[in-house]
């Protein structure tokens, strides 16, 4: 789809509307998000060593991912429900202050799971910051987009690589 066309959740007078998947054919469909949390060391250090008072931070913010895969169609108005056939959520500490987090998501179906790894990375980044936001007020959390998408009409979608944002 390029910038000319029309958008898909607007009828013909401008009105919002779910878009009718009905007579799609059913194909594999894959979807991989990312996020960062940037903070501070120490922090970072007490989520990896699991020694938080809240518990552990990241099976946590995995699991609250997850759920919220399950429930994007709840959160986002237009989106389908989709009975996710699986979903995974990874961390990764590249940097001493920054963790990654990478959601993936499949389904055989007639629409994709882009939003569902996209709520499912903004879910788990948003309850590290709450688990850790007593002893770190200076967390952010930036970087969340799609990564490749794959099934469908609109074929398989790879973020190239001088889409990479350097570090700030």
């Amino acid at each position: 789809m390029n910038a000319e066309q029309p958008l898909p959740h607007f009828d013909n007078q401008g009105g919002s509307r779910m878009v009718d998947v009905g007579g799609k054919e059913l194909t594999r469909r894959y979807a991989r998000a990312t996020g960062r949390v940037h903070l501070q060391g120490p922090t970072l250090e007490r989520v990896r060593s699991r020694t938080l008072e809240k518990g552990d931070v990241l099976e946590v913010a995995r699991l609250a991912g997850i759920l919220a895969a399950k429930r994007t169609w709840e959160l986002i108005p237009l989106c389908h429900p989709l009975a996710l056939e699986g979903i995974e959520i990874r961390f990764d500490f590249p940097q001493p202050d920054r963790i990654d987090i990478q959601a993936e998501a499949w389904i055989t179906a007639a629409t994709g799971v882009e939003m569902e790894a996209l709520v499912a990375v903004a879910t788990a980044a948003l309850t590290i910051y709450d688990m850790c936001k007593a002893i770190d007020r200076h967390m952010t959390i930036d970087q969340i987009r799609l990564e490749e998408k794959a099934g469908g009409r609109s074929g398989h979608f790879h973020r190239a690589s001088q889409d990479e944002t350097p570090d700030a």
